[in-house]
């Protein structure tokens, strides 16, 4: 059973009080909803979104922390999770896994049954995430497929179809988080190698910067075609330009490859997402 004396210790399990995970998946999807809407968005649905990706964040971060428990202590960054300093075990871990998948499927059973059936593929994307650092050297690609899902179960629940259009989202939507993982994963590069933990840092190399900057320039590209297709304002494409420029800042800050400034371009990510959506929210005609 959960302890209330280890409350303190759930809370830094599902990184409480780092948000910065819950930015990067709940941007996306409001921005999905928000299309999918037109611009009016059904306010119960955006409650459950929201809810929904605090609430999947913190379960994709406890089970990351199982499947990591034995490598984490030999990270610098990471020694000091709950479990990797074995300060609650792996049972009670599991326990709140548990509950927190509950409670996001009692959330999803407010919506369609499409989006319900969509609910199961994005639980199974978020559950195996975490355990392919293990078999392949893109388990970024993983993340981006999970993170992702987000984007079609919004349309299904806003207007019951998934439409094209948002598969093209959900494919801009799985490209951005290979481009910041891949940042984030620069930060712990020496450690991973040593562990023999893969990642796309490790198989890009020394093109790293280089693949990077190609991602982020197909990622304009698609959010282009995005605001011709939903027909999107001035406002939309003027968000666009402040990304582009955000992107040119992170490649600044990763150009030596120094940790700290790797994972400072990792966080500015959560700009990127939050103008993209301030850019849609204003772009709807």
């Amino acid at each position: 059973m959960l302890k209330q004396t280890h409350i303190p210790h759930y809370l830094a399990l599902i990184r409480f009080n780092k948000p910065i995970g819950t930015l990067l998946l709940l941007w996306p999807t409001l921005s999905g909803l928000w299309l999918a809407a037109r611009g009016r968005p059904d306010f119960h649905l955006v409650f459950i979104f929201a809810a929904g990706v605090f609430i999947m964040r913190s379960a994709g971060c406890v089970i990351n922390d199982i499947a990591d428990r034995n490598f984490d202590g030999n990270v610098e960054r990471t020694r000091t999770r709950p479990l990797a300093s074995q300060k609650i075990p792996v049972k009670e871990a599991l326990q709140l896994f548990g509950l927190l998948m509950l409670a996001a499927l009692i959330l999803v059973l407010f919506c369609n049954s499409l989006t319900i059936k969509l609910a199961f593929v994005g639980a199974v994307l978020a559950t195996i995430y975490p355990f392919l650092k293990r078999v392949t050297h893109l388990p970024q690609l993983g993340l981006g497929a999970a993170f992702a899902w987000s984007i079609p179960m919004a349309f299904a629940a806003q207007t019951g179809e998934v439409p094209s259009a948002a598969w093209l989202i959900y494919v801009a939507n799985v490209i951005w988080p290979i481009i910041y993982d891949t940042q984030y994963a620069m930060a712990d590069r020496r450690d991973d190698l040593l562990i023999g933990v893969k990642s796309t840092a490790i198989l890009f190399g020394r093109y790293d910067r280089l693949i990077i900057a190609f991602l982020q320039t197909v990622l304009m590209l698609l959010l282009i075609v995005v605001g011709v297709i939903f027909q999107l304002t001035i406002f939309y494409y003027a968000s666009l330009i402040a990304v582009i420029l955000l992107f040119a800042w992170q490649q600044y800050l990763i150009k030596d490859r120094d940790p700290p400034q790797c994972f400072a371009a990792f966080l500015n990510n959560s700009w990127v997402g939050l103008i993209i959506f301030i850019g849609i929210l204003m772009g709807v005609s």
